[in-house]
């Protein structure tokens, strides 16, 4: 009777039980899940403050275009005509060289609601203002208003 040498006996042994245990498989789920509850809450505390940071670059935007159509035309657009007057042709504004954006039509804020233009403002000649994530006048943390006043 041949004998395979002691290493070659031993890894046999091992191929025929391979794989993980039960006990392995649920410690490694419960390691993940502890790294998750570490880190997912931050990871949406950056989400939030991301949006934030969006809804202001992108009123600073709307200001920029604002004064630029101030400068062909000589006034703010009206409370009627709104954003839509920096991408498409206002009645009212003869001088108009528009687009002032570089996009077809106002984007909505990061929460998916529309901007909200007023004129007068109280600081400023018009007020440009993201709802946050509730889309309602007022709220408090991701669900206050972000305004360009």
């Amino acid at each position: 009777m041949r004998r395979f040498p002691r290493f070659l006996s031993r890894s046999s042994r091992r191929d025929a039980r391979a794989g993980f245990t039960l006990v392995e498989l649920l410690v490694v789920l419960v390691i993940l899940s502890l790294i998750m509850a570490l880190v997912g809450p931050r990871v949406l505390n950056y989400l939030s403050s991301s949006r934030e940071k969006a809804a202001h670059l992108q009123i600073e935007s709307f200001g920029a275009a604002l004064d630029l159509f101030f400068l062909d035309n000589g006034r703010y657009p009206t409370g009627s005509e709104g954003l839509e007057a920096l991408v498409k042709r206002p009645a009212a504004a003869d001088k108009w060289n528009g687009p002032y954006t570089n996009q077809a039509e106002i984007p909505k804020d990061p929460w998916g609601n529309p901007y909200q233009y007023g004129v007068p403002g109280q600081k400023k000649p018009y007020v440009i203002t993201s709802l946050g994530s509730d889309g309602k006048k007022g709220g408090t943390d991701d669900g206050a208003d972000i305004s360009s006043e």
